[in-house]
């Protein structure tokens, strides 16, 4: 298993399909595992696909229409049951009611600590404590309040192999040099980590669901390595897609294109379109984002991409 990856449990829209259940991303992200929107069925989702609950720290909702959230209770109830000790939950702070109907929506026997961390205002930056990343949200236009979550890992550095052994220093000196920012080499001369290393930028990951075009859209989308993006509606309903507060495919693919996404993963489709309507969402992506272009099917596992080398 990749030590990033998103694991799609669901890729229809309002309502499920034949072929598609409705939303749920499971995002693996060096032993983190973040759960957005689940909706109606993920738990069942989650066993077709050898998950576990123990594999969820967050629960992150972008909103609260049923097509996002419809999963929650079995999830909570489902993790209290094979003892998950603790969780963190984000979602907007608007729809707090919705999120305790939700959190406690039938008797079971409820051991589980959720740390709540309800949303509100244009920004927010979650308390992700020690976990390897930040995590911030942004309001997004949609008739009702949404956010679009994104994920950042630190910058850090790569060490050059070459560099290292023309100047010397190997083993622990690789670490110490790390540690202080210089080293002495076996030859008396000081060597330092930035004659041995270059900026290493942390990988990027943003997830945008339910929204209209708008600044905050392309601020998550900005550089990332893998977006997951709703694409509703095909372009020639963007009337449609404007008038329910959508995105169309070639919309998207204008977000990736503008971002520099490396990895555009297209979702969240209506069910008004046919199997044999899915190549177009493709096509209408490809035309105005060159890189890669992901349809999502349910339980597929998609990679962040290799990080570039220096």
């Amino acid at each position: 298993m990749s030590a990033r990856e998103i694991v799609v449990l669901g890729s229809a829209s309002a309502v499920p399909t034949r072929t598609r259940n409705h939303n749920g991303y499971l995002l693996h992200w060096d032993g983190q595992g973040l759960l957005f929107d689940p909706g109606e069925g993920t738990q069942r989702q989650m066993i077709h696909a050898g998950l576990s609950v123990h594999d969820i720290d967050w629960i992150c909702l972008t909103h609260f229409h049923g097509d996002h959230c419809l999963g929650v209770p079995g999830i909570v109830q489902r993790m209290s049951r094979d003892g998950v000790a603790e969780a963190n939950a984000a979602f907007p702070a608007s729809g707090a009611l919705y999120w305790e109907r939700l959190r406690h929506a039938t008797i079971f026997h409820d051991t589980i600590r959720i740390r709540e961390q309800p949303l509100g205002g244009s920004a927010v930056e979650l308390d992700t404590a020690d976990a390897p990343f930040t995590l911030t949200a942004r309001r997004l236009d949609h008739p009702v309040e949404a956010y679009g979550y994104r994920l950042v890992e630190p910058d850090g550095i790569t060490m050059l192999p070459d560099e290292l052994a023309a100047r010397g220093v190997h083993g622990l000196a690789i670490r110490r040099l790390r540690e202080d920012g210089q080293v002495t080499a076996p030859d008396g001369t000081v060597v330092t980590l930035g004659e041995c290393s270059v900026h290493r930028p942390g990988q990027r990951f943003a997830l945008i669901m339910d929204t209209r075009l708008c600044d905050p859209v392309f601020e998550l989308a900005d550089g990332v390595d893998l977006l997951v993006i709703e694409s509703t509606f095909l372009d020639e309903d963007a009337a449609l897609a404007r008038d329910y507060g959508h995105l169309t495919a070639g919309q998207a693919a204008r977000v990736a294109a503008e971002a520099g996404v490396r990895r555009l993963v297209l979702t969240h489709f209506s069910e008004r379109y046919r199997a044999e309507d899915e190549y177009r969402f493709a096509d209408q992506a490809a035309a105005v984002f060159r890189g890669d272009v992901v349809v999502a099917h349910d339980l597929d596992r998609i990679p962040v991409p290799p990080r570039r080398r220096p």
